[in-house]
């Protein structure tokens, strides 16, 4: 007893070391931010054909992109605040100027002088007249909810004061607005395994006999041990968490009422297979990770082969999608040329992967909905780029002879596509975890 409980507060331990005191992450969020700043964006500017990109917001009111740009100590925007983006790639020149009382952070500096322009609006048109861009890119998308940040009264006022000649250079960012969110830099691929290690360490962690008394505790104990953890750890998690078990004596419930029901909290008995849904938010960056674990029932000391080989199909539904990652298909081609492979093998796949990094459901190509298999119109159709990051989201369904019943492998592992290919960013599960059923 004593020597698992030095094996737990070890483990706690390792776990917290992983985390950087609010300062260092601070330091090591704004030294990211610059590094996009300055070495990414004029080069998504220039893919994207856009030369001046106009960001506008009120506090706490925010455009989905303008916070992603935001230093470590603004919270939120200040006022209203007005960031200008202008690239001229003739000259290689990059601006980054903030029409706002303030600078933001060491990144954009403020070119506004209130006392000698009293009218924010003017002087952001001032801007735009010194450099007469050719395009002036706005976030308007209709396609893409994080894209579409500029709300009416600032568009209409924006409109409103800019000379009447600027109206036809007025366009959509939202293919800039994407880059923006879904590139993800050599800094940030830096620390990203570190965050899913976190998240996989507080699952083993959530998963073991430290948690999970058998016949004592229940799943909503588990998810608010995860939450509790998460806190303790001084981390975030972007959605709520989930807990759920599937077992031999109760039929498998419909897609519909397993991802918009929920399902109540139950009772973890021997026997039991346990599957979560968890992800956190860490330095700009977040997860979103789906594993299982099998409770043993007395006499047993490994994991029943029928639950193992179900598992299995469900990492051979992974190799089948992820082999069909190549640039420039769209998240539809990618979703139904993976669906009709896998079927051909005699699997019962769902996919339902989303991108990942900024936010946890990010922009960039959707690969399929549960309850859209056929594919998604709009952001179905975006396609696939390097440098980019998934949450590997999908099921397989399994009939299991010995439980009389259809059961669902649901996995979810967070990966990363570049000019090498596809990899998972902190390996995947590839064998369900185990929880002893000793009593303590």
């Amino acid at each position: 007893m004593k020597f698992l409980l030095f094996l737990v507060f070890s483990f706690s331990l390792t776990l917290s070391s992983q985390v950087l005191p609010e300062k260092d992450r601070a330091i090591l969020k704004d030294e990211i931010l610059a590094d996009r700043f300055d070495n990414l964006l004029p080069q998504l500017m220039d893919k994207t054909d856009l030369d001046m990109w106009v960001l506008i917001s009120r506090e706490y009111n925010e455009d989905p992109v303008l916070r992603s740009m935001l230093p470590a100590t603004w919270l939120n925007a200040r006022r209203r605040t007005i960031i200008v983006f202008y690239r001229n790639k003739k000259a290689n020149t990059f601006e980054k100027l903030a029409v706002a009382r303030y600078d933001i952070g060491k990144n954009i500096t403020s070119a506004w002088n209130k006392e000698e322009q009293p009218d924010q609006w003017k002087a952001l048109v001032d801007i735009i007249k010194k450099r007469n861009p050719e395009k002036i890119g706005i976030n308007t998308s209709e396609n893409f909810g994080i894209a579409d940040g500029l709300v009416q009264t600032d568009y209409s006022e924006f409109k409103n004061a800019l000379p009447q000649e600027y109206h036809t250079k007025l366009t959509s960012a939202e293919n800039l607005a994407i880059a923006w969110i879904e590139t993800r830099t050599e800094k940030e691929m830096e620390l990203y395994p570190k965050l899913v290690q976190i998240t996989h360490d507080i699952i083993d962690e959530a998963f073991s006999e430290k948690v999970i008394i058998p016949g004592k505790t229940t799943t909503d104990d588990v998810v608010w041990w995860i939450r509790q953890k998460v806190t303790d750890l001084g981390l975030e998690t972007w959605f709520h968490p989930t807990v759920d078990v599937q077992r031999n004596n109760e039929e498998l419930k419909s897609h519909i009422y397993s991802f918009s029901k929920g399902e109540k909290e139950k009772l973890i008995i021997p026997g039991d297979l346990l599957h979560c849904d968890f992800g956190i938010t860490y330095i700009t960056l977040n997860t979103d990770c789906q594993q299982h674990a099998y409770v043993l029932k007395e006499g047993q000391t490994e994991i029943p082969s029928f639950l193992s080989e179900a598992f299995a199909k469900g990492n051979r539904v992974q190799d089948i999608f992820t082999s069909n990652f190549v640039k420039g298909k769209t998240g539809n081609e990618i979703l139904l040329k993976s669906l009709k492979e896998a079927k051909e093998e005699g699997l019962r796949p769902s996919i339902y992967t989303h991108p990942l990094g900024v936010y946890g459901h990010s922009a960039g190509p959707t690969i399929g909905m549960w309850d859209s298999q056929g594919g998604v119109p709009g952001s179905g159709d975006y396609p696939l780029y390097y440098n980019t990051v998934y949450a590997i989201e999908l099921n397989t369904t399994v009939t299991i002879k010995e439980w009389n019943k259809d059961i669902r492998i649901m996995l979810e592992e967070d990966g990363f596509y570049g000019k090498d290919g596809f990899r998972y960013i902190n390996r995947r599960q590839e064998s369900i975890k185990i929880v002893n059923s000793a009593s303590k």
